[in-house]
């Protein structure tokens, strides 16, 4: 099955204005910009037939094909990166069996989460989309609490069925628990990881659905495939102990830095 990944990046972030190109300091010291380590990550997953970056910004496009980059130009219009996405796979003439929209604020992914997606998707036939979600331990968990407690915007969380079928995702912290959880112990709470495994079928009808209550309410671009019924995938992936983090703020540069030193990334 072919396969393409798509690394939607825009300038105008409502968070973090510009944050593809903010840069981001290696364990050897060298600083590269947010788009060009998405970019890498993208480059060690196996299988793979070809990596886009898709925006509607001169400034990143430029800095992208400074590095190697191929990049597909989409409209301002784009509501979110899947829908940019959908652009792209349309520019690029739509001829590819999965599409992955790996994206522009996740420098941290690890290759093993985008192959396991693909698989997923290989063995689930009903599935139109699929996504990675990682089990928190009491560290974690007590984490996003204190985001939430701090009034900032944190990490997704997310809820499914016995087989996987997603039944929501949130910015709060769901399932909703009492419990105290030492910090090596596993939860019931996953963190969802903003990465997408998409049937192009899914992907091409996305952008002629309009945005739903949820999805305007959460800020989450998934959801509108959960109002419109559209069954989505989780695919519980194992971190092997990798840190992962995603860049949502401008406090975020720092918390990946530390990670990216802390495992020797240059």
């Amino acid at each position: 099955m072919s396969v393409l990944i798509v690394i939607p990046a825009r300038y105008a972030s409502v968070r973090y204005p510009g944050k593809a190109l903010a840069e981001l300091q290696g364990a050897t010291g060298v600083a590269k910009p947010l788009i060009r380590r998405s970019w890498e990550a993208a480059q060690a997953v196996q299988g793979v037939d070809r990596v886009v970056v898709a925006t509607d910004d001169t400034r990143i496009r430029n800095r992208a094909e400074a590095f190697g980059a191929e990049v597909v130009m989409t409209s301002e219009s784009c509501r979110n990166g899947t829908e940019r996405c959908a652009e792209a796979l349309d520019k690029l003439g739509g001829d590819y069996d999965i599409v992955v929209n790996l994206q522009g604020d996740a420098p941290l992914t690890p290759h093993w989460f985008v192959e396991e997606l693909v698989a997923a998707l290989k063995a689930h036939p009903t599935a139109e989309v699929a996504t990675p979600v990682l089990r928190c331990d009491g560290r974690a968990l007590a984490g996003f609490l204190e985001d939430r407690k701090a009034g900032r915007v944190g990490a997704t969380t997310a809820v499914f069925g016995a087989e996987g079928k997603a039944l929501y995702f949130s910015k709060e912290v769901i399932p909703y628990t009492t419990h105290g959880w030492p910090d090596h112990e596993m939860t019931p709470v996953f963190h969802h990881v903003g990465v997408y495994a998409y049937r192009p079928g899914a992907l091409a009808a996305y952008p002629r659905w309009a945005p739903g209550v949820l999805e305007d309410l959460e800020g989450l671009e998934q959801l509108r495939f959960l109002e419109r019924e559209r069954p989505v995938q989780c695919v519980e992936v194992d971190a092997k102990g990798r840190q992962f983090w995603e860049l949502n703020n401008p406090e975020d540069v720092s918390r990946i830095e530390a990670m990216l030193a802390a495992m020797g990334v240059e």
